[in-house]
């Protein structure tokens, strides 16, 4: 355990006995949000630390890294065995938080709706640049929009701490679970000029979603993160906006069930 100004980090275990190291933003509060980084990024990237801190003003935090990913060990499998990654930092939330929320980025996003379609154990939930499955994403990664983004958030530390492990193991596909969800409202958000995971997909995983759900494509901006990075004030209040509308509806409904008693 690492104690830091704003947080500590910690170290879980999973089932399946892989490290995961979470940075856990703690204000004593009794709701959550966890944030759930893509492919190549981790918790200690100044983006997702800058990102962490602008959530913690009003929300508890934890920032996970996924196996493969900054301090925690394993390799990455592409979302087929990082389910359980995020399975063990929920539990560990659930130890002190009522309402747990869920933001997850790219194949972070992708492994958020795996998880909250099988367990329903999440109260909101924050897709972004979410694919519909693995094997559908574009990936242009030579397009300008794809490797001038990339340039501009190179980090060493992070790209030395990035070990993929094998790519060929089966995989659940968001598209195929998404209607699962019950637990939890959705809230879509994507790129419109998003060149590695066209905008297409959150927009078929907003229709084929069963509970209630929201869509919002930021026309001009590109990837995961990207929308925090270029667009970061449209992008904390489009996602504090949307969870104080959900917080206020729960409040309403606590207040109608209280009368009728």
């Amino acid at each position: 355990m690492k104690k830091n100004q704003n947080f500590t980090e910690r170290f879980l275990k999973t089932e399946d006995h892989i490290k995961i190291a979470i940075n856990h933003y703690d204000s004593k509060s009794n709701s959550v949000i966890i944030i759930a980084h893509g492919w190549y990024m981790c918790k200690d990237s100044k983006y997702f630390k800058a990102m962490s801190e602008d959530f913690f003003r009003n929300h508890d935090v934890i920032t996970m890294d996924f196996r493969g990913h900054g301090n925690s060990a394993g390799f990455y499998t592409f979302t087929a065995e990082e389910p359980e990654d995020l399975k063990t930092v929920v539990n560990y939330a659930k130890q002190r938080y009522s309402k747990i929320g869920l933001i997850g980025f790219s194949l972070g996003a992708a492994i958020s709706i795996i998880h909250t379609a099988r367990y329903n154990d999440i109260d909101s939930l924050i897709a972004v640049s979410a694919p519909v499955s693995f094997d559908k994403i574009e990936s242009y990664i030579f397009k300008k929009e794809a490797v001038i983004p990339t340039y501009q958030k190179f980090e060493l530390f992070r790209s030395l701490s990035i070990r993929p492990g094998n790519i060929l193991l089966n995989k659940i596909k968001p598209i195929e679970v998404v209607q699962d969800i019950l637990s939890a409202p959705v809230l879509f958000i994507s790129g419109g000029k998003d060149p590695t995971i066209y905008p297409w997909h959150s927009q078929e995983l907003y229709n084929k979603a069963c509970n209630k759900k929201s869509l919002s494509i930021f026309d001009d901006d590109f990837h995961a993160e990207d929308l925090y990075i270029n667009s970061r004030e449209r992008f904390m209040n489009e996602c504090n906006d949307w969870l104080s509308i959900l917080e206020r509806v729960e409040n309403e409904k606590r207040v109608e069930n209280t009368c009728s008693v």
